[in-house]
């Protein structure tokens, strides 16, 4: 399960996975994103937000998971993930090298540094 809030007037879709992610999961954040893509041609951002990151519910979940960076990666200029797993801060650190956002890690405390560093330019 996940909360999603779409900040319209930033062009960022602000993720909260509150439990382990599910393919329905991805279906949702893929309809939040996919609507303001298809009228902005891109998301300046995409913002998650989680303590630490539980994992997938199913290898469905994480085929999904999968599934929406190949169809999106391309058409989200940042990604910001707050957390404090070190977990979270390497797998950033690896994957900034096959997305093509950019992508950043800052701790649960910074989540208006990482607002504000999605909306520069």
């Amino acid at each position: 399960m996940i909360q999603l809030e779409l900040r319209s007037d930033k062009g960022v879709l602000i993720v909260k996975p509150l439990g382990p992610l599910a393919a329905e999961d991805f279906a949702a954040i893929a309809r939040d994103a996919d609507g303001y893509i298809e009228a902005h041609g891109a998301l300046n951002g995409l913002m998650i937000c989680t303590e630490k990151f539980r994992g997938w519910k199913n290898l469905q979940g994480l085929w999904s998971h999968l599934r929406f960076v190949r169809d999106h990666h391309k058409k989200i200029r940042k990604v910001a993930f707050v957390s404090n797993s070190k977990i979270v801060e390497l797998v950033i650190n690896l994957a900034k090298y096959f997305v093509n956002p950019e992508a950043r890690y800052f701790k649960c405390n910074q989540e208006g540094s990482a607002m504000n560093w999605i909306g520069a330019s």
